[in-house]
């Protein structure tokens, strides 16, 4: 029996190197995207001209590559007073997170992304949260992840694995893990096909990808990169 992946797929950097550690190891993966009234809606079109990239430059990976499924979650956007689901600064809160943190978020996409796997017969679920280098969400947490499995595994009656390949590694071994699972044609499609920037800026193409290079997503993403870029490479022999 084939076994099937579900990706957390939201066009950014992590959940497309987390694509590619999927399609490197199971033999069918499917992807799940949400519109969930992002600021950064272009992240939903940046998803399909990464996921073609992915098929044209990747011929190993593209028979494994399977449906995409994008989930309208506008809901999420219409409850929250975030900076990522309403126009105005990006701050730190008083209660020490920044404001485009959204209650809630990780814990609804894991939460769907369950529930198509379990009609798609997928028992391996990745998403590329990380608390190792990032802005400080507590549903990025390892032991949020853990427990929403431990939910969802009961309350389904199933047997999910949720993998989060990035979680204690830094962006700059995020930038190479990508290069060790499809080498510079890898970084390079990250580079210029995927969406990290907040305020959903693409008309600025810069080393590490397009983006304001103000906000925080542009400043983790090209400190991260900066750091890839200068570090001794391995020679081959």
């Amino acid at each position: 029996m084939t076994e099937v992946a579900m990706v957390l797929f939201s066009g950014g950097q992590d959940s497309a190197t987390c694509l590619a550690w999927a399609l490197d190891r199971f033999e069918s993966v499917e992807t799940i995207g949400f519109d969930y009234g992002q600021r950064h809606a272009v992240e939903l079109e940046v998803r399909k001209t990464a996921l073609a990239a992915l098929r044209r430059d990747f011929p190993s990976w593209a028979p494994r590559l399977g449906e995409d499924h994008l989930i309208d979650l506008s809901v999420l956007g219409e409850i929250s007073e975030t900076a990522l689901t309403r126009r105005g600064e990006i701050a730190m809160q008083a209660n020490g997170l920044p404001n485009t943190f959204v209650p809630g978020r990780n814990l609804m996409f894991l939460t769907f992304a369950a529930a198509l796997a379990y009609r798609r017969g997928a028992r391996q679920i990745i998403t590329g949260v990380c608390e190792t280098d990032y802005s400080g969400y507590p549903d990025c947490r390892d032991d949020a992840i853990k427990a929403m499995q431990l939910a969802l595994n009961i309350g389904m009656d199933s047997r999910f694995v949720i993998h989060t390949p990035l979680m204690w590694i830094d962006k700059a071994a995020t930038w190479a893990l990508a290069e060790e699972l499809g080498g510079k044609a890898l970084v390079d499609l990250i580079r210029r096909n995927t969406h990290t920037c907040y305020q959903g800026v693409r008309d600025k193409q810069h080393d590490w990808g397009h983006g304001c290079g103000t906000c925080p997503a542009c400043e983790l993403r090209r400190d991260g990169y900066l750091s890839f870029a200068s570090a001794p490479k391995q020679i081959q022999s």
